[in-house]
């Protein structure tokens, strides 16, 4: 295990409740502890980064409504849009993964298959998401994204992380999460639920009107950066390389500037659903994307 600060403020030197991550290259749950605040410098250990066109792909393991396969869709689509909208957008976040070098990582949507029948049951191994993960077929070029309905138990899923990256052969890597409304909502979505541990301030109203999917969001996300930041192990990271904080993994929690444990941060508020949001997407989609580390600064950097 691997505690860690992250914060978009100047250093301090305050003791604060902070948050306690459980696996390396995974999208985790939160529990408050106290420690001492650390910089955040992500070191990068000379290895690939992933750059140029990427295409991703979709697994959906169980029962997703079109509306909900259309949350992430519309997500991905806009995280590389030709003509994005005015920031703060998707678009906008996405591009801080350039700042870690190479070529901008332009990402595409590529196949989406439905396994609703659930074709190796409603409980998952780490090697069943391998093999879920390349039944779209790999290509260098193709991450693979495997996404769990609400009544799938993965192993490790609440209790030590909410998704993870991986690699995958004859691919750029794989990428599972699932949606944990039913299972764990206040560990894998908050804000959008009160959490399990901590100050139980009140959540934010969920912008695309689904605690479980917008939560799918902020962990696919945090998957996203992860991956083509450190896809082998050896990119950007901190700490051990089995237990690492990547670029979003170690900004967890913040969301606006301002967080602090238990307070997402300063967000916008739509003014007719009242939901609570971060970047426009594509179509008028809203979502809240998480603080990701910007190696121009060293420093967890928000939108808002």
């Amino acid at each position: 295990m691997a505690t860690f600060l992250a914060f978009s403020l100047p250093l301090a030197t305050l003791t604060l409740s902070l948050l306690l991550l459980f696996h390396s290259s995974a999208a985790t749950p939160r529990k408050l502890i106290q420690v001492q605040q650390q910089p955040v410098i992500l070191k990068y250990h000379k290895g690939p980064l992933l750059t140029g066109n990427i295409t991703v792909n979709f697994l959906w393991y169980g029962r997703f409504s079109a509306t909900q396969r259309s949350i992430v869709a519309d997500f991905l689509l806009s995280l590389s849009a030709a003509s994005p909208p005015p920031p703060p957008s998707a678009a906008s976040w996405w591009r801080t993964t350039a700042l870690y070098g190479g070529s901008f990582p332009r990402l595409s949507l590529g196949r989406q298959l439905l396994d609703d029948r659930l074709s190796l049951g409603k409980s998952l191994s780490p090697s069943h998401l391998s093999l879920l993960a390349s039944k779209p077929g790999t290509s260098p070029a193709d991450i693979n994204v495997v996404l769990t309905s609400a009544d799938v138990a993965v192993d490790g899923f609440c209790s030590s992380r909410c998704g993870t990256h991986g690699p995958l052969p004859g691919s750029a890597g794989f990428i599972w999460t699932g949606d944990s409304e039913v299972q764990c909502p206040g560990q894998c979505a908050w804000p959008f639920h009160q959490p399990l541990y901590g100050p139980q301030t009140p959540p934010l109203v969920a912008p695309n009107g689904d605690v479980g999917m917008d939560g799918v969001i902020i962990n696919l996300a945090t998957l996203l950066a992860g991956l083509v930041t450190n896809p082998n192990g050896n990119g950007y990271f901190q700490g051990p390389a089995d237990a690492p904080l990547e670029a979003v993994s170690a900004c967890t929690g913040i969301f606006g500037s301002g967080a602090y444990p238990g307070y997402p941060g300063l967000v916008l508020v739509d003014k007719t659903s009242g939901a609570s949001y971060n970047a426009r997407g594509l179509d008028g989609r809203k979502y809240l994307l998480p603080a990701m580390w910007d190696p121009k600064t060293s420093q967890c950097s928000t939108l808002v």
